[in-house]
């Protein structure tokens, strides 16, 4: 592919994949480049790890829908607007997961049920989220709905139950706010056990409609990968598993590690967590609710020590008050993982300062066609 074609038809009307119209490995090359300038002064940068099938790689698929013409349509917003993109197929999203949502479709008509407007504030459907285990095969279909009446609710689940016998679970959710959020507050199942599982790194994880999960599997195990090689885990080691989420890395951890202890604000993020180390018989891990930089402080007061702390913060980075939570617990080895290189660089520049040295960096391509580029790096004190 040249790179000023496109696979794509939809690729300037949709904005999400912002490197489409350069061929694959000229895609690489601009990220590579893109994280040398950000990175390279702190150390050498590895040549960035690609997919070998850079397409269809996205196990969550969101569609939006709505009615034009009268038509009741579905597709992705367009980028920095509120605007649908009619789409049935997308070539990074999960190609059965895009079937699934052109068979609601033609449900809520043949149904006579009414895509939410957001400008009436009327209307029953608002988005389909699709949740696909790429290695278990099970699949969740949650409905986000403007009410929790569903007319002929029994006979629409089955109708695409009848046609895609694969799913493995439907939840309905309500989301009766006018809002940028996907997800309501209130969920009910409507068939299966309302999540789904998956495997990673040979650990078993239990994914539910609002839990995050990376939406590249096949990257995430080379992503999580490195991130073990980078911490280089003996078995006697305590590992501090900061901004740990569902528990993830933490799990993957603990089965080299002597301890590991996950610390994350989100408490439903840190139920599932639990969850997850029980699925995998885990019981070297704790997880707690907290905010990271508090909990290090109170930590290192403690006279607590820690060997590798495993850092995987938000596109916002670290805050400066977790920076100095970290420095202040002083552990031999940082393994930082990130979604967002600037950010990063900003990291780096203060922990070197404080007494660290960089000795690896990886970027690795969590999603081919678009800016986005994730790194892990290692970091050991001096």
């Amino acid at each position: 592919m040249s790179s000023t074609e496109t696979k794509c038809p939809l690729y300037k009307k949709c904005g999400g994949c912002q490197l489409q119209n350069l061929s694959y490995s000229r895609q690489l090359s601009f990220k590579q480049v893109k994280v040398i300038k950000l990175l390279g002064r702190y150390h050498h940068v590895n040549e960035i790890i690609g997919m070998e099938h850079p397409y269809h790689y996205r196990n969550k698929v969101q569609a939006a829908f709505g009615e034009r013409k009268g038509e009741i349509i579905s597709g992705v917003y367009q980028s920095s607007t509120h605007n649908i993109v009619p789409m049935d197929s997308c070539l990074i999203e999960d190609e059965k997961a895009d079937e699934i949502i052109v068979t609601i479709r033609k449900l809520l008509k043949s149904f006579k049920l009414r895509a939410f407007n957001d400008a009436t504030m009327r209307g029953f459907l608002r988005h389909v989220l699709i949740k696909r285990g790429f290695l278990s095969g099970q699949i969740m279909v949650v409905l986000v709905t403007s009410s929790s009446e569903f007319p002929k609710e029994s006979q629409f689940v089955n109708a695409l139950l009848s046609r895609h016998p694969e799913i493995t679970t439907v939840v309905l959710n309500v989301n009766n706010k006018l809002t940028s959020l996907v997800l309501g507050e209130e969920s009910r199942v409507l068939y299966g056990s309302g999540y789904i599982e998956e495997e990673l790194c040979g650990c078993r994880f239990r994914i539910s409609p609002k839990a995050f999960y990376q939406v590249n599997p096949i990257q995430t195990q080379v992503l999580y990968g490195k991130a073990m090689e980078f911490a280089g885990l003996t078995g006697k080691e305590r590992v501090l598993d900061a901004y740990c989420g569902t528990g993830t890395i933490g799990i993957i951890a603990s089965k080299n590690a002597k301890e590991v202890v996950g610390v994350e604000l989100n408490g439903d993020a840190v139920k599932d967590a639990q969850v997850n180390a029980g699925l995998n018989n885990v019981g070297n891990i704790s997880f707690f609710e907290d905010d990271a930089g508090r909990f290090m402080v109170k930590a290192a007061s403690k006279g607590d020590k820690y060997d590798v702390v495993i850092m995987d913060p938000p596109r916002a980075g670290a805050s400066l008050d977790f920076l100095k939570s970290l420095v202040f617990l002083s552990p031999e080895k940082i393994v930082y993982i990130s979604c967002n290189p600037e950010t990063q660089a900003r990291d780096l520049s203060y922990l070197t300062r404080k007494g660290y040295k960089v000795r690896k960096i990886q970027p690795v391509d969590m999603f081919p066609h678009t800016e986005h580029v994730e790194t892990v790096a290692l970091l050991y004190r001096q």
